[in-house]
């Protein structure tokens, strides 16, 4: 919340506790509107009269109490915070209206193209354990391509040598930065 609305009013006390008020509301709405659920915390602005404290806790909870969702309130903590639980019903609105990226499967990261080279050098060793093809064939995106060609071509020379059989590489425009397919013929 902004306290420049309450700026120039009797005092800062006052300011504070309009302030909180007014955020008791916001974090009520914003819990349904969310559908947040779980031990949530919840900082209001340090307020050092009692009354005020308690007249902000009492908002928080009737406002809480318009929510159909089972939530407890603790009271404000020597810290200023009031901690509460809130059980979840249904799906977040996140996760209702989102769904995870298709690149790196909701984590938020994208292995470096180089990391996905030694994915790739590590499976065609276990493959080349496992199986005796004539030939491997790295199916992966032009990145990944690119770099086993350039900076990792040595590597990629030392296993060819190493299992005794020829690696032959194909760049697929489609294939996000993290697939790849080691195809064996």
């Amino acid at each position: 919340m902004n306290t420049g609305g309450y700026v120039g009013a009797r005092n800062f006390d006052e300011t504070v506790f309009k302030t909180n008020l007014e955020a008791a509301l916001a974090i009520a709405r914003q819990l349904r509107l969310r559908n947040l659920g779980g031990i949530i915390i919840a900082d209001f602005i340090d307020m050092v009269r009692e009354d005020h404290q308690q007249a902000v806790l009492a908002e928080f909870r009737k406002q809480l109490a318009r929510d159909r969702t089972r939530t407890t309130v603790s009271g404000f903590t020597q810290l200023g915070l009031v901690e509460l639980t809130r059980k979840r019903t249904r799906e977040s609105l996140a996760h209702m209206l989102c769904q995870p990226c298709p690149t790196c499967q909701g984590r938020g990261q994208v292995k470096t193209a180089r990391s996905v080279c030694y994915d790739i050098l590590r499976e065609i060793l276990r493959e080349a354990r496992q199986f005796d093809p004539k030939d491997f064939r790295v199916v992966a995106s032009p990145a990944v391509v690119e770099m086993l060609l350039d900076e990792e071509s040595a590597h990629l020379a030392d296993l060819s040598a190493f299992i005794g059989k020829p690696i032959s590489l194909s760049a697929e425009p489609s294939m996000n930065p993290e697939q790849y397919d080691i195809v064996l013929l």
